[in-house]
């Protein structure tokens, strides 16, 4: 079985995670989830969240075991596990990204949200700037229809309450990714077809620039491991599978996506 390493998105923590983590658990595999800084019971002060310190957060999780990871990230995570793997290569089994940012070098996650492919994305249209420093904040009353259309309004509830203030540079931040840093780390995805924060063109614009040893498509929201936790867990086992599969025969895997 499989060791994965979750990275929680902007506004939430690793507590969003549970339903899945509790799902792979029982299939056999190994779950950690953690606080990136400043997200979650971290309380680090948002002066210091920058993503270098998220990237480096990670790699303290991926060294606690000498046993590679799966890195399965979702939304703003798929920045962090990106900056992350090129950092700690060696740890880093793979990388998984759920409903995620996957950046080219040189790329933000605001440079991705303003691709012609991201319009009609209901974060950027619902987030309000505040404080100093500033922090970005989401409308308790947009994060339903955005982040939790697929849920149960006692999830959507949960969650939203759960939200905290997300500071501003990792989403400002372009990933650095070295020549050949990532050369030989397989790369999945899991496509949510009803995203209102990532759309599914720009999830589909993401993967054919990046591509995938294989895509599986959820018919969720853009948090599937709150709405649709069995579906996500079993692409996630599938993904862990192809990856055993490939290194048993001493290859990558083949690219392909479906």
């Amino acid at each position: 079985m499989a060791r994965f390493v979750l990275v929680h998105g902007a506004f939430s923590g690793a507590w969003i995670w549970q339903p899945l983590a509790d799902r792979l658990k029982t299939a056999g595999h190994s779950v950690e989830a953690f606080d990136l800084p400043g997200s979650g019971d971290d309380h680090t002060p948002t002066t210091e969240v920058t993503l270098n310190a998220c990237a480096a957060r990670l790699c303290g999780m991926l060294a606690a075991s000498a046993e590679p990871a799966i890195v399965a990230s979702h939304s703003m995570g798929g920045i962090v596990a990106t900056q992350g793997a090129t950092q700690c290569r060696d740890h880093v089994a793979a990388l998984v990204y759920v409903s995620a940012f996957l950046p080219k070098d040189g790329q933000s996650l605001l440079d991705l949200t303003k691709l012609p492919e991201g319009a009609g994305d209901q974060v950027q249209a619902n987030i309000v700037i505040e404080g100093m420093p500033p922090v970005a904040v989401m409308p308790d009353a947009a994060s339903a229809p955005a982040l939790y259309g697929c849920c149960t309004d006692e999830v959507a509830a949960w969650a939203t309450a759960r939200h905290r203030p997300q500071p501003l540079a990792p989403f400002a931040t372009p990933v650095s990714i070295p020549k050949g840093a990532l050369d030989g780390v397989p790369r999945y995805y899991a496509l949510c077809t009803r995203d209102r924060a990532i759309p599914p063109a720009l999830q589909r614009r993401m993967i054919a620039e990046n591509p995938c040893a294989d895509v599986v498509e959820i018919d969720a929201d853009h948090t599937p491991h709150l709405s649709k936790p069995k579906d996500l867990a079993e692409a996630l086992d599938r993904f862990a599978a192809h990856l055993f599969a490939s290194q048993a025969s001493g290859s990558s895997g083949k690219i392909a996506t479906r």
